[in-house]
């Protein structure tokens, strides 16, 4: 059965549940089971809940089929954002380590609408920060595709989860890369959706950069649980003006731009650059138009405001932290890089957040722009493939400077610490941010592996509201370039 698990998608596994040819408690099982073996080595289920997901397994299964389009099928929910209620919500913070909520968040409640069965929830940097998933509350953890790399963040957990074979999809939510950027080191699908698409894990943060879906093996998972969780859920599956019913429409020749700017970043790899050729020559291989184009952004500018934002969501994150937690932040509840991005946000972010909304604004409608000429922008992801768990860990000197201008917030000090730490951040995940800020769906679809086997995906951008032209476009290159049955060391191969 579990050659069977493994070979389906979401989708696939509801519809062995609902012709009863396997039961949610048979497919429940498998998964605890596949997390038991594999987890000890990737570390990406970081909570678990399998009791009460058997339970609720078993009352499906009383209650008859049909209790949602995903009913009975294994999920994992991200541990930082979205509250359920009754579990521990630790964000990857020591001191949210005994925060448990009350009440689902939004995204939550959906999600169980949907019929999707959670037991576990999965490993993030500490309030999402970072763009690799190393928090010291948990250790870090590792891709599949390699244990000595990084499987990327702040979704590392559920990337990894879904690439070993645990889930077909897991629970993502993307601020700044975190869907994009994990799918992309793992071989995987990453959709962030269109600001708004989706309700929120809280109240919207500075800038609103922030969004919940998913990191899933297939397309055609992404787009259901996307209407699911957007407002579609009302409609039959795959009804004509649902995102699956998108997917059953011929795809029309798109007028693609490539864009192959660094973006944040300084320069891309070689690797990156070869995949985003690859990418290209398969898009015109498929009738669609590719023309290199040049955004006229100006990525200083942007990667500045940003950092603004960021900082103010930080201070918000750690220095108000007692507002949700009950208990007042100290420095050693939190990683040195956390509680000094909060001091940097204290200092001068909130002087400087009027000014970064604005340039956001001008970059946003320089963007909206560039995509009223294009249908879809190609891009890179990342600026190079995974990199090693621990390489962008804040070295000892790193650590001392954080502890220094803590101690004493000297504004020159502080932003000559922001400047070197963005710049070692930027240099591999400078990328993604952009579509943060103007709030345009993204996605990264695995097209590429590289010399070494590490997965190098490439990442496609839309107008706003434009998902259904995004899950065409990766529904036509999944079938042009199948990557379902590409498995990482640690998921068996079919047999």
């Amino acid at each position: 059965m579990q050659a069977d698990y493994l070979a389906h998608d979401a989708t696939g596994l509801a519809e062995l549940i609902r012709t009863r040819e396997a039961s949610a408690r048979e497919l429940l099982d498998i998964a605890i089971a596949r997390a038991e073996a594999v987890n000890p080595a990737i570390n990406a289920i970081v909570l678990k809940d399998y009791d009460a997901a058997r339970q609720r397994a078993a009352r499906l299964e009383a209650n008859g089929a049909g209790q949602g389009p995903l009913a009975g099928v294994p999920y994992l929910m991200k541990d930082l954002g979205a509250a359920m209620a009754g579990l521990r919500l630790s964000m990857g913070s020591r001191h949210f380590r005994h925060y448990v909520p009350t009440e689902d968040a939004p995204i939550v409640a959906l999600t169980k609408a949907a019929g999707l069965n959670i037991f576990g929830k999965t490993n993030t940097p500490e309030l999402g920060q970072m763009p690799y998933t190393e928090p010291e509350l948990f250790g870090p953890c590792r891709n599949p595709w390699s244990l000595d790399h990084t499987p990327g963040g702040s979704s590392g957990g559920a990337a990894a989860a879904v690439a070993a074979g645990i889930v077909p999809l897991a629970h993502a939510a993307d601020g700044g890369g975190s869907i994009r950027i994990p799918a992309s080191c793992c071989g995987l699908f990453g959709l962030k959706p269109s600001r708004g698409r989706t309700p929120g894990a809280g109240d919207p943060l500075p800038g609103d950069m922030g969004i919940d879906h998913a990191i899933s093996r297939s397309v055609r998972d992404s787009a259901l649980l996307l209407d699911l969780t957007s407002g579609n859920a009302h409609l039959p599956t795959g009804a004509p003006g649902t995102f699956v019913g998108a997917l059953k429409e011929p795809v029309k020749p798109l007028h693609i731009g490539y864009l192959s700017e660094a973006m944040f970043a300084p320069t891309l790899s070689g690797d990156v650059r070869a995949s985003l050729d690859d990418a290209a020559q398969l898009a015109a291989s498929l009738g669609h138009h590719i023309e290199p184009v040049s955004s006229g952004v100006d990525f200083i500018a942007a990667r500045d405001a940003f950092l603004a934002v960021w900082s103010v969501i930080a201070e918000d994150a750690v220095l108000n932290a007692e507002s949700v937690s009950g208990h007042k932040p100290v420095k050693s509840d939190f990683e040195i890089a956390t509680w000094a991005m909060a001091h940097i946000g204290r200092k001068f972010g909130a002087r400087t957040l009027a000014g970064a909304l604005e340039t956001q604004r001008r970059i946003t409608t320089r963007v909206t722009d560039l995509l009223s000429r294009y249908d879809v922008i190609l891009c890179a992801t990342l600026a190079s493939a995974p990199i090693r768990i621990g390489e962008m860990k804040p070295t000892s000197w790193e650590r001392l400077q954080m502890r220094a201008v803590t101690a004493i917030p000297l504004e020159p000090l502080m932003r000559k610490m922001l400047t070197e730490a963005s710049n070692k951040a930027f240099a591999w995940a400078g990328c993604t941010e952009l579509f943060n800020m103007t709030g345009h769906p993204a996605m990264s679809v695995p097209l590429y592996w590289n010399a070494r086997g590490l997965p190098v995906g490439v990442q496609f951008a839309a107008r706003e509201g434009g998902e259904a032209t995004l899950l065409q476009l990766a529904a036509q290159l999944e079938a042009a370039r199948p990557w379902f049955d590409r498995r990482p060391p640690l998921m068996p191969a079919r047999g």
